[in-house]
């Protein structure tokens, strides 16, 4: 085995943790992963992401800080130089990194940046595949599909396929793999997909993989009591209530079909692993940024501010380099996306140089019952006037358009109370929700597992609110900053020698500019030169 295990990253965007059939949902087809969680892995059933959107959460678990800490909380506000991540400090400790150019994370117009993250970015450059059958699925203005982003089935091309941007990265990804000879630097790569995110649309044979008579019940609008401002909104805007159950469902199982396939490009990318003698001597790691609302609260997509499980838990499945104790299974233990980083920089053995906030599933690793955290966290939304953090900013100020499918989120999110800042706080069985505008929210999970009933003005579970919100505000202090890996010099070395010149014995000097030039700093200094004072005998002025 390589002094540094291979790491495999396998990125998903907007995929629920419920759309896995080791998870419990019959009507999910996800083979190869319910058996690599079986056999190969452990599958975190209670992992979460620190923010519902993809940019946000993606600066937070591949940097192991929460998206407060540099205020990387809107989709645009991207990770700029000077911002560590696990590439740039895997690529600093040896490893050849490939990734595709669907990562959400780095900012474009930094000349050199997003290449600073890897040895090579892929950008697919084939023909678009094929369109939805139905190219009239949107229908006219006002009509209940309208703002659904549903397209459903999609068209094949001459050699029976849809050979998607993300079947061309999956491809790229398998090529560079196969390259790698030992003696090689060892590998990181990472695939980004665009599915299983909106627009809802799959190809044969996953569109038809799906059984609709299957499909766990929906939660529904009408049962719902004391949700968020957010959510009312969105409904609002979007009109999506003349939908009939069987096309909700239609939605759902076009949504668990691009999941199919995600299965099926994951299970090529382990074939080629294993085609290429490696496997064994990976760290493989499966996770989505966020999760979907397909359907449930009357919804579509994602809100940048509502912390529903159907948004904030995700798919976490990790498979350790051969060697590593293993105890594979579906692991309770609570965990966030941030524990990502810390994981996958403990296998590979490099140290951060760095504050970060994961902690290391290495011991989940080894026994699926073991626990890191008792509290897991979420975070979105934006002060009162802080338009420019809209999810789906506007530039030059323009307004949003009626005609753009996202219109009715970005209605929503114009509305200060309705996207106020707020942050998620979760135990085993309770989930409180503190706002800064609008209604708090709280759950208790055993009781109400589709999160339906707000109780947060329950007296019976006010002391679960104040444990909660202790725990919150304990959480927000340790984070809330990190410290410069580098302490600053406040003088130049030649202010600091002139302030030790009486201290030096002669013949010395030049030994005391080199230790200045070393980084040394004012009080080590001064002991220092004390210390040369001792040695030579000399009483110091």
């Amino acid at each position: 085995m390589p002094k540094h295990p291979h790491i495999i990253i396998f990125n998903p965007d907007e995929m629920r943790w419920d759309t896995m059939g080791h998870m419990g949902n019959p009507a999910a087809c996800t083979p190869f992963l319910d058996g690599f969680a079986k056999t190969e892995a452990v599958s975190f059933a209670n992992a979460y992401c620190q923010n519902p959107v993809c940019v946000p959460s993606r600066c937070s678990f591949f940097t192991g800080l929460y998206p407060h800490v540099h205020g990387h909380r809107t989709m645009s506000y991207l990770l700029h130089p000077g911002e560590e991540t696990l590439f740039t400090e895997l690529k600093a400790a040896g490893y050849s990194v490939w990734m595709n150019d669907r990562n959400d994370l780095c900012a474009a117009q930094e000349p050199g940046w997003v290449e600073a993250q890897a040895d090579t970015v892929y950008s697919a450059a084939g023909p678009a595949a094929p369109g939805p059958l139905n190219k009239a699925q949107r229908g006219e203005p006002g009509g209940p599909y309208y703002y659904s982003h549903f397209e459903g089935q999609l068209g094949l091309d001459a050699q029976g396929r849809n050979y998607s941007r993300d079947d061309q990265a999956v491809d790229a990804a398998i090529a560079r793999i196969g390259q790698w000879k030992p003696g090689d630097a060892p590998l990181c790569v990472f695939l980004g997909l665009l599915y299983p995110h909106v627009p809802y649309e799959v190809e044969e044979p996953y569109f038809s993989a799906i059984d609709r008579r299957k499909l766990l019940p929906r939660t529904r609008w009408e049962n719902c009591r004391g949700k968020s401002r957010m959510l009312e909104m969105i409904r609002h805007y979007q009109n999506m209530e003349a939908l009939t159950e069987p096309e909700w469902d239609e939605l759902r199982a076009v949504y668990l079909g691009m999941c199919a396939k995600v299965d099926a490009q994951f299970a090529r990318l382990c074939g080629a692993l294993r085609q290429a003698g490696i496997y064994d001597d990976c760290a493989i790691f499966f996770l989505s940024d966020h999760g979907d609302f397909a359907g449930d609260y009357g919804l579509d997509e994602k809100a940048q501010n509502a912390f529903e499980d159907c948004l904030t838990r995700v798919p976490l499945l990790i498979k350790p380099p051969k060697g590593t104790p293993l105890d594979p299974g579906v692991s309770e233990s609570l965990v966030e996306l941030v524990d990502f980083y810390a994981t996958a920089m403990d296998l590979a053995g490099v140290r951060p140089g760095r504050t970060h906030f994961g902690r290391s599933l290495r011991p989940v690793l080894a026994d699926r019952a073991a626990a890191v955290r008792s509290v897991v966290f979420c975070e979105g939304g934006r002060l009162p006037g802080e338009t420019q953090c809209d999810e789906y900013h506007q530039e030059n100020g323009g307004t949003a358009q009626e005609t753009d499918v996202y219109w009715p989120k970005k209605m929503a999110q114009a509305d200060d109370e309705a996207h106020a800042k707020a942050t998620m706080a979760r135990d085993r069985r309770f989930k409180y929700i503190r706002r800064s505008a609008g209604r708090d929210e709280l759950y208790d999970l055993d009781d109400d597992p589709r999160e339906t009933e707000n109780r947060i003005d329950d007296p019976v579970l006010a002391p679960v609110r104040d444990r909660l919100r202790g725990e919150m505000l304990d959480w927000l202090q340790t984070t809330a900053d990190v410290v410069p890996p580098q302490f600053d010099r406040r003088m130049t070395d030649g202010c600091l020698f002139s302030m030790v010149r009486h201290l030096i014995p002669a013949g010395r000097e030049e030994e005391v500019r080199a230790v200045i030039r070393g980084g040394i700093g004012i009080g080590a200094l001064f002991g220092y030169c004390m210390e040369l004072n001792k040695q030579a005998g000399q009483k110091p002025e």
